[in-house]
């Protein structure tokens, strides 16, 4: 088991990272903001929450020991999960994993009191690190939103496609009804170039502006790149199969704008 990292000066902000249809690059984005932040110096934890169909870990290329399962089942608690992940927090790019359960819809249909309890233990872990990621499950059941509500920046991925706009909207508005008052951040992916992405966010800030009463906020455009879907083949991160990449250039800016934010 690892040693649990120090206390940090000040707890992590924990950032959601969803989107209301599967297929638009949500856990991609995940892994790649966490290696970001762990090459820009921070202390990242990845926490993926999809309880019905994990692969974080099938992305990553990594085998953890422990997995949320063994949270959820009481075997052990929220911190001793956790899997070094490119030599963990403190190495160039390294940062810390609490796997989901993949090859296994076992916890697909676990309870939302359980939910609710692994959603209150992680401001627990927020003084250990500098950046908490949670990779949500794509759609909009009531896990999701519980994870959702429990984050202090919601960042929320589409594309230009319109089903993927409207399960977006879709799930900011029932965040909304259920009383959250976060704006999120919107990363529009595998868009054409930064203009059309633009265009596309703009179309959906236009809607939300209008129908719900805010404007969302946009954290920037990742263009369409070849190597990105041959990375994730390899189950080898980007910027490494792949240091020269347009669409890691964008999640450095993405970050530079939440940074900023």
């Amino acid at each position: 088991m690892p040693e649990p990292p120090l206390p940090r000066t000040r707890a992590a902000p924990i950032f959601a990272v969803a989107s209301g249809k599967g297929g638009v690059g949500k856990t991609w984005l995940s892994t790649m903001l966490s290696i970001a932040y762990g090459r820009g110096g921070q202390r990242a934890l990845l926490v993926d929450c999809d309880l019905g169909l994990a692969n974080v870990d099938v992305q990553l290329g990594v085998r953890p020991q422990a997995d949320v399962h063994s949270v959820v089942r009481g075997f052990l608690e929220l911190d001793a999960a956790v899997t070094p992940v490119m030599g963990g927090p403190g190495r160039s790019g390294g940062f810390d994993l609490i796997a989901g359960h993949s090859g296994s819809g076992a916890l697909g249909s676990v309870k939302l009191d359980e939910v609710s309890r692994i959603a209150a233990s992680l401001p627990k872990l927020a003084p250990h690190y500098d950046r908490i990621i949670l990779d949500l499950a794509a759609g909009i059941d009531p896990n999701v939103l519980r994870f959702a509500r429990a984050a202090d920046r919601l960042i929320l991925v589409t594309t230009e496609e319109p089903t993927a706009l409207t399960d977006a909207y879709a799930m900011v508005k029932l965040l909304r009804l259920q009383g959250s008052q976060l704006t999120p951040w919107v990363v529009v992916n595998m868009a054409e170039n930064r203009m059309k992405g633009r265009r596309v966010f703009d179309q959906f800030a236009l809607a939300c502006n209008e129908y719900l009463g805010f404007k969302p906020k946009f954290a920037g455009a990742i263009c369409r790149d070849p190597r990105v879907p041959d990375s994730i083949r390899a189950q080898t991160p980007l910027p490494v199969r792949h240091p020269q990449s347009q669409a890691y250039e964008d999640v450095i800016r993405i970050v530079e704008t939440l940074n900023a934010g």
